[in-house]
């Protein structure tokens, strides 16, 4: 079962989605696996606000779009019809890879959205 109701917005910088049916022990939960299985470890968790990393910064500043880091924060906010909003934030702009790094970071993006909408 999917807990995705529709997306609210999409831009290079941030995704918001809507959820419904679960709550947010339950959806961070689901979203810790998920974002585990793409390679994703988290790098800081707060009530409701959680950072995901994937690669090693050091490295793509010193070798560019041929080392791959991704960076982004997840926020988990219930609205008042009991539903939660979740954004997604770019975090790294993949500038330190020249073009193709900020290439490579909005299509992760587009592809972390594609993948949240499957929770």
């Amino acid at each position: 079962m999917t807990y995705f109701v529709k997306n609210l917005q999409a831009t290079s910088d941030l995704v918001s989605n809507l959820y419904n049916g679960i709550d947010t022990k339950g959806l961070t939960e689901k979203l810790h696996e998920t974002m585990f299985q793409q390679g994703y470890k988290v790098i800081s968790e707060n009530l409701g606000n959680i950072t995901y990393e994937k690669g090693n910064r050091v490295m793509r500043l010193l070798f560019g779009a041929f080392v791959k880091y991704f960076k982004f924060t997840v926020t988990l906010t219930p609205n008042t019809e009991g539903e939660l909003v979740v954004n997604i934030f770019k975090q790294t702009s993949g500038m330190s890879g020249g073009l193709i790094g900020m290439n490579q970071v909005k299509n992760e993006m587009n592809r972390i959205s594609i993948i949240m909408q499957m929770i």
